[in-house]
């Protein structure tokens, strides 16, 4: 231990020079200039950082800086993203009365120097190259010394010095601005608000940045995957203008995913793009902000990218792609008998309504695209952009169910007709594109909204008509072995989860998504979202989700007794803002009766016991709650008042005899008089109502609380005192005695426990958490 401080104390000592001005590094290691920090893979530097920084940085830095939401949009998770560095301007910015420039990583940069010129500011040293210049010219390097020279507190609820909300100010600083961010926030060292390094992974770090901080990419793809890669390019890029608008409306819908050709143990994943050159040659991406907008090229190829950045959980979508996909894509887009004659525009106003760009594909088709798909499709949703932040989110709450209607019954030639005679009244907020005026477009598109509302009920009455197909024959079955055909939402105040199954205790609401509405949902928050656009874009986006989380519920009511319907409905918005109420009573109401014969008094719990029975063949059981075992189960049950004092999402877990672990999440889910309140969350809070739902395995990607209990009498003494927490002392304790708080001493040993555990539990759906909503208490 002598040996480790001394050494940590010389190494504080040697890298003083650090806390000088920027002047100073100019006259001591000369003027800032770009260096060429990517080596191959196979090089003695290359391996190095693969070998031996690569894991560091992954286990250390990504599960912070990572994505989007990384503060100050240093994103440690690639070579580009390192050599990238750092930048003032918010990503996430609710204020912004103009769109900002996009800054993604590939797509609006290609070099260092053009990132410099849109003001990021480095992290390694890009002055002269020598050792000392590497390590006192760079802020990663002196953020790290800092973390050592002034360490954390152990295992206690750290002061008001630390910020760790979402919305705090961030520093960004440049080399030349250091010396005073470590007189303003001695404990501002890296990683923040988190136990510093180990000596060991000091050493990997500090040796590869006095070298230079150079860089490699994972190794390239296998040669099968290269294969896979080459016939999906073939078939995505045929000269048949049939084949050019499927793979536009595929890659309109699949842009997101982390595609990948090995069901078992995938080497690589890869990403659907737009490229202004055929398969055969270097891709070179087509950049705009949406998927579909103007590539200003005249013919869009769409490539397979091999995605080379670590993978976090919070964007992680996987989707395999083999043999019997490419057969069904085929049957669904190609086999159809539809002619295409031209290619649609991209005019924003058109390619933004998916109903007027991709009509002549059957509706059928595209409906069951997305249905094949279901649960990558909606995770689209959270894990895109739009998810971050309690504004995106409480459009939707905290616990529900989400089925389909039927293709079979709701895609039908009558309900095509419908949709293309109202196109219009589809058309979506994206419109108006990255910069919108909130009050006037909300009025126009709720207008609209109305007007297909109206057509959409007049039709549904015709098809129903006394109750004909009103049962749970109405529900998508998923042709009996597609476990997308019934899936949970969770949402985590700022951010959430949807898994395959129904999971957890009867929820207050659930959503039956047609074609229709599912489309909708997909091309307003993930197609046609812009992370960087102005507060109008963002406020109108998420007032119009209203009405499409509303069309979802209405939906699944329609199953309900008549009798019962306006009844339920308001039980779920009580205290609604008048607005909310206009919009129920002047819309006009979906008049038949239910198919279904009810025999009690609670029909809503009745049809959650019909639909999973219908469902039972594909209701996915990896998170059945009633497998808790004793005496852990009765955390499902616990008081509200107890709940309360709980984030929303807690992992725990527990050590087993052999020394493997058991892994749980605990799901805090707030309760709402209603969702339909813009800036008031608190104000419709029915904190009395609080549920929790304890399952096996990892649901989330933000932990707010790690818990681990070393054996079964810790279990047991756990269970029994956390359903009695009454004051947030009671809470504290618990944490003393079995939370991994993130000052404990060994957190990064039980972080590499979790990570390893949830390895193992989610298989190719693994990817590194993100502490950044990891609590102080």
């Amino acid at each position: 231990m002598k040996k480790i401080l001394i050494s940590t104390l010389v190494l504080i000592i040697l890298s003083g020079c650090a806390y000088l001005g920027n002047a100073h590094y100019n006259d001591l290691f000369g003027n800032e200039q770009t260096q060429q920090r990517i080596m191959p893979h196979d090089t003695g530097a290359g391996a190095e950082f693969l070998q031996n920084v690569k894991p560091v940085l992954d286990t250390r830095c990504v599960v912070c800086h990572g994505c989007y939401d990384a503060p100050c949009q240093l994103k440690l998770s690639s070579p580009e993203g390192i050599d990238r560095g750092l930048s003032k301007e918010l990503v996430y910015d609710g204020t912004r009365l103009l769109a900002s420039t996009p800054s993604r990583l590939l797509f609006d940069a290609t070099t260092t120097q053009q990132w410099r010129d849109k003001g990021f500011t480095p992290v390694l040293n890009e002055r002269n190259q020598s050792p000392e210049a590497n390590l006192a010219g760079g802020v990663l390097f002196n953020s790290l010394v800092l973390k050592q020279s002034a360490p954390l507190p152990e295992n206690e609820i750290l002061d008001d010095e630390f910020d760790f909300s979402l919305s705090r100010s961030q520093t960004c600083a440049t080399i030349g601005e250091f010396d005073r961010l470590a007189a303003e926030q001695p404990h501002g060292g890296m990683p923040y608000g988190l136990p510093g390094v180990s000596s060991k992974e000091f050493y990997h770090l500090q040796k590869w940045l006095k070298e230079g901080g150079k860089m490699a990419h994972i190794k390239p793809p296998t040669e099968t995957e290269l294969t896979n890669v080459k016939n999906w390019e073939a078939f995505l890029n045929q000269d048949s203008l049939k084949y050019q608008l499927a793979a536009r409306y595929i890659y309109e819908h699949w842009f997101l995913a982390h595609i990948y050709f090995d069901s078992d143990n995938p080497q690589n994943f890869f990403k659907l793009v737009r490229s202004s050159t055929p398969p055969g040659e270097e891709i070179k991406l087509i950049n705009t902000r949406r998927p579909y907008d103007d590539p200003k090229v005249s013919r869009v190829y769409y490539r397979l990218l091999q995605d080379r950045s670590t993978v976090l959980s919070k964007t992680h979508l996987p989707l395999r792609l083999d043999d019997a996909k490419l057969a069904r894509i085929y049957e669904q887009f190609i086999a159809p008998e539809y002619t295409v004659t031209k290619m649609p525009s991209y005019e924003p106003k058109s390619a933004s309504n998916p109903f007027k760009t991709f009509e002549v594909i059957p509706i059928d088709a595209k409906y069951q695209f997305m249905l094949d798909e279901a649960e990558l499709i909606i995770m689209g949703f959270i894990k895109g952009p739009v998810c971050r932040g309690q504004i995106a989110l409480n459009v939707i709450n905290d616990h529900f169910w989400v089925a389909f209607a039927d293709p079979k019954k709701v895609a039908t030639p009558a309900v095509e007709d419908m949709l293309l005679q109202h196109e219009e009244a589809l058309e979506l907020p994206a419109a108006e594109e990255s910069n919108a005026l909130p009050i006037s477009n909300w009025v126009k598109y709720s207008v609209r909204e109305k007007k297909y509302l109206q057509a959409k009920v007049k039709l549904a009455n015709e098809m129903f008509k006394n109750g004909e197909h009103l049962t749970t024959d109405l529900l998508w079955k998923g042709e009996g072995h597609n476990k997308n055909a019934a899936l949970t939402i969770f949402r985590h105040f700022d951010s959430a989860t949807v898994v395959k199954g129904f999971i957890g205790q009867e929820p207050k609401t659930m959503w039956v998504l047609d074609y229709a509405l599912f489309e909708r949902i997909h091309y307003l928050l993930v197609a046609g979202f812009d992370v960087y656009g102005n507060i109008g874009h963002q406020l109108v986006t998420r007032l119009y989700m209203d009405f499409l989380r509303l069309e979802g519920e209405q939906n699944f009511l329609a199953l309900l007794p008549e009798a019962k319907r306006h009844q339920i409905k308001k039980s779920w918005y009580r205290k609604s803002p008048p607005s909310l109420s206009k919009f129920f009573k002047n819309n006009r109401e979906f008049s038949q009766p239910s198919g279904i014969e009810y025999k009690t008094d609670d029909p809503q719990h009745e049809l959650y016991g019909l639909v999973k029975q219908t469902l039972a063949p594909v209701l996915s059981e990896h998170y059945d709650y009633t497998k808790v075992p004793t005496p852990l189960n009765a955390l499902n049950n616990m008081p509200a008042k107890a709940i309360n004092l709980l984030p929303q999402l807690s992992y725990i877990l527990v050590k087993q005899d052999d020394a493997s672990h058991k892994a749980y999440t605990l799901i805090h889910h707030n309760a709402h008089y209603n969702i339909s309140s813009l800036l008031n969350e608190d104000g419709q809070r029915a904190y009395d109502e609080d549920t929790a739902t304890l399952v096996p395995g990892f649901i989330g990607d933000y932990p707010a609380a790690i818990w681990y209990l070393n054996d079964q009498n810790e279990v047991g003494e756990f269970a029994q005192l956390l359903p009695m927490m009454q004051i947030e002392a009671d809470y504290a304790a618990l944490k003393v005695k079995f939370g991994i708080r993130r000052s404990h001493p060994e957190f990064w040993k039980y972080s590499d426990i979790l990570h390893k555990v949830a390895k193992d539990y989610r298989g190719v759906k693994f990817g590194m958490f993100d502490y950044n909503r990891l609590e102080n208490r």
